[in-house]
């Protein structure tokens, strides 16, 4: 079975990259909504970004953003990845000539698949928990038994990951990839090492009963 590619968004500093890189994380998210504890300007972004090896996907995180900003830290930032987590339709998110991933706060009456067919020309599709005024990172998790099979485009599975859990969230999902925030932090935007230690071992215990 393929492995599950991990992901450890909020990166606000460049120890904490160092320390996801060197457990073994597949890409790091910079997050750019100002209201977010675990913003970053552009220039806090570079310095992280500075110390991140070839092979490791640096992804931006934007929320209903102007597109001269997103083009801005595309040009500025070695961004290998967009992500979008607001109302953002697939026009908007197409335009910056790199890949793209969109964000979808699951309900549970979402229609997953519907989702996925609206935004062809994504490299996948990031699902969250749905929370009111909330565009990603409530810590809360929703329920892995929506993602259905057959979905026309790779599923990265956020929401309340931990390491408590997230062998529990891909027996049940079997995503793509799986995102943590929250889930590995000791206060909002400072990552915990030991967390991310046995977040990205759960994850390789997990794969090893698919």
């Amino acid at each position: 079975m393929s492995r599950t590619r991990i992901k450890i968004c909020g990166i606000t500093r460049p120890e904490d990259a160092r320390v996801a890189v060197a457990c073994g994380a597949d890409a790091l998210g910079l997050v750019f909504y100002a209201k977010s504890p675990r913003a970053v300007t552009i220039e806090q972004a570079q310095a992280v970004a500075g110390v991140v090896p070839p092979f490791v996907t640096l992804v931006g995180l934007f929320v209903d953003h102007e597109a001269d900003f997103v083009a801005q830290c595309a040009a500025q930032l070695p961004l290998g990845l967009l992500q979008f987590h607001g109302d953002e339709p697939a026009s908007f998110c197409r335009q910056f000539d790199r890949p793209w991933l969109k964000a979808l706060r699951v309900r549970p009456d979402t229609d997953i698949a519907a989702y996925c067919n609206a935004y062809q020309g994504a490299r996948g599709v990031l699902l969250d928990a749905w929370k009111e005024g909330v565009p990603g990172g409530t810590g809360e998790s929703f329920d892995w038994d929506q993602v259905v099979s057959g979905l026309s485009l790779p599923v990265v599975l956020a929401g309340g990951l931990r390491p408590d859990n997230v062998g529990a969230a891909i027996a049940a999902a079997s995503p793509f990839a799986v995102d943590v925030s929250g889930g590995v932090e000791e206060q909002p935007g400072i990552k915990d090492p030991v967390k991310i230690r046995e977040f990205i071992a759960a994850v390789s215990a997990a794969d090893d009963v698919k």
